[in-house]
């Protein structure tokens, strides 16, 4: 996982761990996660730990190694 220098903690802010696409511009998966990148797995529908099981298993075929942003998503 990779991690951009992130501003200081802001206890409002939100994050997410991002998969990028190694071959279609544009084209992710995200995960909400806390600021380290932990993701709540309890917090997940079967099918976003499904893809997100699928996206780790592609990393460097599929997809970039995931990096911690924060989202804009309110």
């Amino acid at each position: 996982m990779t991690t951009a220098p992130l501003p200081a903690a802001d206890p409002h802010a939100r994050y997410e761990l991002r998969f990028q696409s190694l071959f279609h511009a544009g084209r992710a998966l995200s995960f909400p996660c806390d600021r380290q990148g932990e993701v709540k797995w309890d917090a997940m529908t079967d099918g976003a730990r499904a893809s997100f099981l699928r996206a780790q298993g592609s990393v460097g075929r599929e997809w970039a190694s995931p990096a911690v942003q924060l989202t804009d998503l309110h």
